[in-house]
C-alpha cells in the first residue's frame, strides 16, 4: 500500500531539508498543465554510489522503462493505439495549425502524466478540445513531415478515423468517462461502468461461480460466452515487454549481492509462471531482503485501479537508500512491538510478535507503470497480509520526492483555508514535521500493523472487495493520527517533548483542512473515486458526525472545516481505528460498505464549486507529474561501461519522447 501525494497541497508544507550550495538556482516546478504542476525530480545522492551500486540501479532502470507500455495498456485498450498518434504531433509539428497544435500539446502532456486519459487522483476523462478533422489533418501533416505511427498509413488514416470509439475516447467525455468506478449506481455494473482493460466484455453477474487461478495478475475476457483468464506472464499477455522485463533483471543479478540477487531471481520466476506460490515467494525473499542500499520494487502490486479490488496495475520504481534521512524512520520501526501494543483496536487483532519491519528514506532515480510520472510520498509492501504476519514488511518514504514537491508548492493558500491566523501560523511552523511523521507512521507503523481474526481465510481484500483499499489507506493514517500527541514520539526523539501538543494540534488542524481542499480535484459530479481521499474524507466526516472535534463554520460566504478540540480528535480517532481494524480483521464487508457510504464517497457539488471558486484565485495545482532523473552508461573503446552518470532533463516532453522511443528498441 501507498501514501498518496494529494495530501501535500493541504498542508502549506516548507523546505525540509538543509539547503545544499547549488539550490539557490536549482529549478524544481517546470510548467503547469491545467491543473497539473510538472517537478523536476533530483538524487543527488547517485553520483557517490559504488560503481557496483550504479551498475545494478543502471539495469534495474532499464527493466522499469521495459515494463512501462503494460500500465498504459491497462488503463485503456486504446491508449497504446492513441499516444504514438499524438507523439507523432507534438514531435513533427512544422506547419500544423498553431491553435490545432497547443490543445494536442496540452492533451499530450496530460496523457503523459496520467498514463492515459484519465485524471490520476479523479479517475475521470480529459478530452481533446478541438475538431477530429482538425486532429486528423495535424496528424496527416505530420506524417508528411516524417513521423511513422504503427499501423497507420496515408491510404487508410482516414479509414481508421470512421471509427467511432476511436473519436469518442478522445472527443466525447460521456463515452467511458470513468476509468474505475466503484460506485455507478442502483443497478448498474462496476466493471462495466469502468473502462479500465482489466476486463473485456465481462459484468459481475459473469464472476457468480467463477474461480480465478491468476487473481492478481490477469485479464479477464468474455470471448463467445467463456471466460478466459489472460496472465500476464512470459508467453502471456503483454509477453514482448515482460520478455524484456526478464532479460534486464538477469543482467541486474550480476551486480546485486546475494540477497538481492534471490530476490531478483525469484520475480524473474513469478513473471515466467505467474503462479500465486511465485509470488509469495518474490514476496518474502523481497521482505528478506533487509539491508539493500539499492532496491527495486517491480511487478503487478496495487489493485487501486480495479474496482472490485483484485487486479494489480503493473508498476516499478528503482532507488536507493538515503542515509542522511533515513534515522528518524528507523526509530519507528525499531519500536514497532510498542506501538503494536499499544493500538487502540481488541487485542485479538493485535500481532504477538511483530516481524520484519524494514524502514528506510529512499531516493528514487525512476518510477514507470502506476508510480509515475504522479508518484506517492510513502510505501509499504508487500500487500499480502499473511506474509506481513509471518515474514515482516518494508516501508519507504520517498525523501527526493517530498522534497521536490516542497520546493515547488505554492504556500498562499494556507490562510484561505485556515480559520484564524494562528492555524496558518502553526501550519507554516509545522507543516513539514507534521507530514514526515504523518508518512513515517502511516507506511511503517499504520500498514504493517494488525492481523486478521483467528481463523479467518484468505486475504481481507477477498471480502472487503471495493471498499478494501480505502479502507486500508484509511486505517493506516488513523494509526498515524492517533500516536501524533503520544509522549512515545518525544521519548524516541522525533519531536521536543515541550513542542508536541502545539505540532500534534497543526497536523489535526491540516488533516482536517484537507478534506475540504481535496474536493477541487473533483471538477465533475458528486461522488469520489480515488481510495485515498476517499479515506480521508470518511475519516474526518465520521469525526464530524460522531465527536465534537470538528466544526464546519461559515464566514462571508465562505465555508471552513475547524479542528476545535485536539483531545477529542485523538478520542474519536481512536474508536474509529479501533472500528476499521475490526472490519478489516474479520473482512466484515457490510462494515466497510456502510463507513463509506455514509462518510466517505459523496459529497455537495456546491460546496466543491465554493471550494473551486477560492482556489482558483489562487493559482493552487491540484497534483503533480514528476520529470525523472535520467541515467547515461559511460563505455570504454571496447564497449566495457566504466560509469553511470545522471541529469535531469528538465523537460517533459522530451523525457517522454525518449521513453516512448526507448519501449521500441529496449
Amino acid at each position: 500500500m501507498r501514501m498518496s501525494p494529494s495530501l501535500l497541497y493541504g498542508l502549506a508544507v516548507v523546505a525540509s531539508s538543509s539547503l545544499r550550495a547549488e539550490e539557490p538556482s536549482r529549478k524544481y516546478l517546470l510548467e503547469r498543465v491545467d491543473d497539473a504542476a510538472v517537478v523536476q525530480l533530483y538524487a543527488d545522492g547517485f553520483k557517490d554510489l559504488p560503481l557496483k551500486q550504479k551498475l545494478l540501479t543502471w539495469h534495474l532502470y532499464q527493466a522499469s522503462l521495459a515494463g512501462r507500455d503494460i500500465y498504459y495498456d491497462q488503463r485503456h485498450a486504446f491508449s497504446l493505439s492513441v499516444r504514438p498518434m499524438l507523439e507523432a504531433i507534438v514531435s513533427h509539428p512544422e506547419g500544423i495549425n498553431p491553435k490545432t497544435l497547443a490543445e494536442v500539446t496540452r492533451y499530450t502532456k496530460l496523457f503523459w502524466i496520467n498514463t492515459g486519459p484519465y485524471n490520476n487522483l479523479t479517475a475521470r476523462k480529459g478530452v481533446l478540445k478541438c475538431t477530429p478533422e482538425a486532429f486528423v489533418s495535424a496528424l496527416r501533416i505530420a506524417m508528411e513531415n516524417g513521423a511513422k505511427i504503427p499501423h497507420i498509413t496515408f491510404e487508410n488514416l482516414h479509414d481508421i478515423f470512421q471509427n467511432h470509439a476511436i473519436i469518442a475516447f478522445l472527443f466525447d467525455p460521456e463515452y467511458q468517462p470513468i476509468v474505475t468506478n466503484k460506485s455507478p449506481g442502483p443497478g448498474k455494473d462496476i466493471l462495466a461502468s469502468s473502462a479500465n482493460n482489466l476486463y473485456d466484455g465481462v459484468t459481475m453477474k459473469d464472476l457468480e461461480g467463477f474461480k480465478e487461478h491468476f487473481g492478481l495478475n490477469s485479464r479477464l475476457v468474455k470471448h463467445e460466452g467463456m471466460l478466459t483468464e489472460r496472465v500476464y506472464r512470459v508467453g502471456g499477455e503483454n509477453d514482448a515487454q515482460i520478455r524484456k522485463i526478464v532479460g534486464h533483471l538477469e543482467e541486474a543479478k550480476k551486480y546485486a549481492e546475494a540477497p538481492t540477487a534471490k530476490a531478483l531471481d525469484a520475480l524473474i520466476k513469478f513473471y515466467t509462471t505467474g503462479e500465486e506460490a511465485d509470488r509469495v515467494a518474490y514476496d518474502i525473499a523481497w521482505v528478506q531482503d533487509k539491508d539493500a542500499q539499492v532496491d527495486t520494487i517491480n511487478g503487478f502490486i496495487e489493485v487501486y485501479m480495479d474496482p472490485r479490488g483484485i487486479k494489480a496495475s503493473w508498476e516499478s520504481a528503482v532507488f536507493f537508500v538515503n542515509k542522511e534521512k533515513t534515522g528518524n524512520i528507523k526509530k519507528l520501526a525499531a519500536e514497532a512491538q510498542w506501538f503494536e501494543d499499544h493500538m487502540p483496536w481488541d487485542k485479538a487483532y493485535r500481532k504477538p510478535n511483530v516481524k520484519g519491519i524494514t524502514a528506510n528514506a529512499i531516493d528514487v532515480v525512476i518510477e514507470t507503470g502506476d508510480l509515475g510520472p504522479v508518484t506517492p510520498i510513502g510505501i509499504n509492501l508487500p500487500n499480502d497480509q499473511k506474509v506481513r504476519e509471518t515474514h515482516g514488511s518494508k516501508s519507504v518514504s520517498l525523501s527526493n520526492v517530498l522534497e521536490g514537491a516542497d520546493k515547488s508548492t505554492p504556500t498562499s493558500f494556507r490562510k484561505e483555508f485556515a480559520w484564524t491566523d494562528e492555524e496558518a501560523d502553526r501550519a507554516t511552523k509545522w507543516g513539514t514535521v507534521a507530514q514526515e511523521l504523518l508518512v513515517n507512521m502511516h507506511e511503517v507503523i499504520g500498514h504493517a500493523s494488525g492481523r486478521q481474526k483467528e481463523g479467518f481465510q484468505g486475504q481481507p481484500q477477498d471480502t472487503i472487495k471495493e471498499y478494501f483499499s480505502a479502507l486500508e489507506e484509511g486505517r493506516a493514517d488513523l494509526v498515524a493520527l492517533y500516536f501524533m500527541p503520544d509522549p512515545k514520539l518525544a521519548d524516541l526523539g522525533l519531536i521536543p517533548a515541550d513542542q508536541q501538543a502545539e505540532m500534534a494540534q497543526a497536523a489535526y488542524e491540516q488533516y482536517t483542512r484537507n478534506v475540504l481542499v481535496q474536493l477541487r480535484r473533483v471538477k465533475e459530479g458528486s461522488q469520489i473515486e480515488e481510495d485515498h481521499m476517499r479515506n480521508r474524507q470518511m475519516v474526518v466526516n465520521w469525526l464530524i458526525a460522531n465527536t465534537k472535534a470538528v466544526e464546519v463554520r461559515q464566514r462571508d460566504g465562505k465555508t471552513y472545516y475547524v479542528m476545535v478540540d485536539a483531545k477529542a480528535f485523538r478520542e474519536g480517532v481512536g474508536k474509529l481505528l479501533a472500528e476499521v481494524q475490526r472490519v478489516k480483521s474479520e473482512g466484515d464487508y457490510a462494515g466497510a460498505k456502510a463507513l463509506f457510504e455514509d462518510h466517505g464517497i459523496r459529497f455537495d457539488p456546491k460546496l466543491r464549486d465554493q471550494v473551486l471558486s477560492r482556489v482558483a484565485k489562487l493559482d493552487l495545482p491540484s497534483y503533480t507529474g514528476y520529470v525523472m532523473p535520467k541515467l547515461t552508461p559511460v563505455k570504454d573503446a571496447d564497449g566495457k561501461i566504466t560509469d553511470i552518470t545522471i541529469s535531469y532533463p528538465m523537460d517533459l516532453t522530451k523525457q517522454m519522447l525518449e521513453y516512448s522511443a526507448e519501449s521500441g528498441r529496449n
